[in-house]
């Protein structure tokens, strides 16, 4: 079986990405694990599918490197917009998109027929324990700067889901700390029955903040959308910062506004594609 892909990033956060609009892939788990090794394969944070859809203009069908399926991905949505636009599947600026986690809208910025940079409304994050998921010991509300004892150390963590689970730290430095030991036991912990995205976040201002993120199934990547809007979220509700903030990744950064009024999360950022490509698999 022979695939033609794209290989795209959004800040570093890369994905291969394959147009399904006329037939879908067989075996996509077993597919993302092959094409995201990164010494084997393609190399790649997953498998992103551009799918038809009956309620949008397109579907997201999204796959961590380990093949597990994931609701959505922030900076996989920005690609999209761009591929769709810039292979010639919509002449639209303003486009919706069909996800796990609901459906999402984008709006680009076009210069010279290239996308420059996508603005994406996330909607709201949802709080509830129950609905992150987290488990807690009573009917809480929410999930803000609770204690999680993990590996023998007490972290103060803030929960947040934006269609995919968050934990959320604060911590005084991103560059020293020691992602690879503490973020597999975030992500494993049994706080957390669906496992979960650890962000690591350093605040510099009222309206700039430092972040790395551990995610499940892939390991440390170099930027996360929805880890961007829930840090932001958790920056807010803790008091910490503005509505909104520019955060710098790994890969490069994001801008994202919490109107806290309305509840809606909006983010910004650009996509690239790296380079097309056709593989086979004997899988």
């Amino acid at each position: 079986m022979k695939i033609k892909f794209t290989k795209m990033q959004g800040c570093g956060n890369d994905y291969v990405y394959v147009n399904c609009m006329d037939k879908l892939i067989d075996n996509p788990e077993k597919v993302s694990q092959y094409i995201s090794d990164r010494h084997f394969g393609i190399g790649s944070d997953g498998l992103i599918l551009i799918c038809p859809s009956d309620v949008a203009d397109f579907r997201m069908a999204m796959y961590n490197a380990d093949g597990s399926e994931g609701k959505m991905c922030g900076n996989g949505v920005r690609c999209i917009a761009k591929y769709v636009y810039e292979y010639g599947l919509t002449d639209k600026k303003k486009i919706s998109l069909e996800t796990k986690s609901g459906i999402k809208y984008l709006d680009m910025d076009i210069e010279d027929g290239k996308v420059q940079m996508v603005k994406v409304d996330m909607g709201a994050p949802i709080l509830k324990p129950a609905e992150i998921p987290v488990k807690t010991d009573s009917s809480m509300d929410s999930f803000i700067n609770q204690p999680l004892n993990v590996d023998g150390n007490t972290f103060m963590v803030t929960c947040v889901s934006m269609g995919n689970p968050h934990a959320v730290v604060f911590v005084d430095d991103t560059k020293s700390l020691d992602i690879r030991k503490y973020g597999p036991v975030f992500e494993t912990h049994p706080a957390f029955p669906e496992q979960v995205n650890t962000e690591f976040v350093q605040v510099i201002s009222r309206n700039e903040i430092n972040m790395r993120v551990w995610e499940r199934g892939s390991g440390e990547t170099l930027a996360c959308g929805t880890g961007t809007c829930a840090s932001v979220v958790a920056c807010v509700l803790n008091g910490k910062t503005d509505e909104k903030v520019t955060v710098h990744l790994l890969g490069g950064d994001l801008f994202i506004e919490y109107n806290r009024g309305n509840g809606t999360v909006w983010m910004t950022g650009p996509a690239e594609i790296v380079f097309d490509g056709e593989i086979g698999l004997d899988i």
